[in-house]
């Protein structure tokens, strides 16, 4: 569901010179500051307040996830209404950056980053940044699974199995990068026919595909549906949460995402859009993640890493083509052929 914030800054009082008459507000003289924001609105909230606060700049905040926010700067592209772009997968913003829907540009703290953030810079010819990373994988519901006498699932391939049926739950790819990533992920790693075999089996136990990516980890937290695939830090805030589930790093091995931050091409606020970015960059802002109980891996190298982020160290990750299947030529197409292949398969 979209939903958008405006947010207010408090004033911080006036002042009066003899002969200079009333002084200037910060926010008159500061500006504003539209944004598109990509991940959970719980984090996109204290990172906007927190900007506004520390630069006096006003901030409208829209969110959206990766999918529908690229849609929209696409559709928007003769008359950008936005301003930059903040979290969501990778692959679209490098889709974005292909298109030249995105504005260059080198921040001050690039040399502050880790590989995987610079290098995802560097393939888009600086038209995004890395600003996390986390692993794909699913969770299930230990008292469901429990109550169904049902076997714990290790792998993709469990996920298929006929015991499953109606039991799955995973978003749309055309709305959800964390979905995209999956089947990037599938096609990475089985080949792309095995690939959209497996995802034709998986759809007849698919219960629901979601707008949002992070919507299935919810549906397991609270047994609307017994396994849910995501990534692995959504499934970690439902955990944290109290909530009986149990996270998942498929055996065959699995795909991640570097969740990234562009610049609107054409945004009506450019200075205080590199604004934002460079703060973006900083530990200080990174660490609002904690806050927010999102547990990525930041990018800055400086950084806390959340206790509780799973340790990509321990994950079997692969060689996640980011130049290729960020491409718009290979997304269009991947999306097209799951559409007519997976989603409109019968489920019988």
């Amino acid at each position: 569901m979209t939903t958008t914030l405006s947010v207010r800054r408090i004033a911080l009082g006036f002042a009066c010179l003899l002969g200079l008459g009333a002084a200037a507000s910060p926010a008159a003289a500061q500006g504003e500051l539209t944004v598109y924001c990509s991940v959970q609105e719980e984090w996109c909230r204290p990172m906007m307040q927190a900007f506004e606060r520390s630069t006096g700049i006003k901030v409208s905040m829209t969110r959206k996830s990766s999918g529908e926010t690229y849609a929209q700067i696409k559709a928007e592209a003769a008359n950008p209404r936005g301003d930059i772009w903040w979290g969501g997968t990778g692959d679209p913003h490098l889709q974005a950056a292909e298109e030249n829907l995105s504005e260059p540009y080198q921040s001050p703290a690039l040399a502050q980053l880790l590989p995987w953030a610079r290098k995802q810079a560097e393939q888009s010819g600086f038209k995004t940044v890395g600003i996390y990373a986390g692993a794909l994988g699913y969770s299930y519901n230990t008292q469901q699974l429990q109550r169904r006498n049902l076997p714990a699932p290790a792998c993709w391939a469990d996920l298929a199995k006929p015991e499953y049926r109606d039991e799955v739950q995973v978003a749309d790819p055309n709305s959800s990068g964390t979905a995209y990533t999956k089947v990037a992920t599938l096609v990475q790693l089985m080949g792309e026919d095995k690939a959209f075999e497996f995802m034709r089996a998986m759809h007849r136990n698919v219960n629901q595909y979601t707008r949002s990516g992070a919507a299935p980890a919810r549906a397991v937290a609270t047994g609307e549906s017994l396994i849910g695939i995501t990534f692995l830090h959504d499934a970690v805030t439902q955990a944290i949460a109290g909530a009986p589930v149990k996270i998942v790093a498929p055996c065959e091995g699995t795909g991640y995402e570097i969740g990234s931050m562009s610049i609107i091409k054409g945004a009506r606020n450019m200075a205080n859009a590199k604004r934002f970015y460079d703060w973006a960059l900083t530990p200080e802002a990174q660490a609002l993640a904690i806050e927010a109980n999102s547990y990525q891996v930041p990018s800055n190298s400086a950084s806390k890493v959340p206790p509780q982020s799973p340790n990509l160290a321990d994950i079997k990750l692969i060689d996640y083509n980011f130049a290729k299947f960020g491409s718009s030529a290979e997304r269009t197409r991947l999306l097209a052929r799951w559409d007519a292949e997976v989603r409109n398969a019968p489920r019988r």
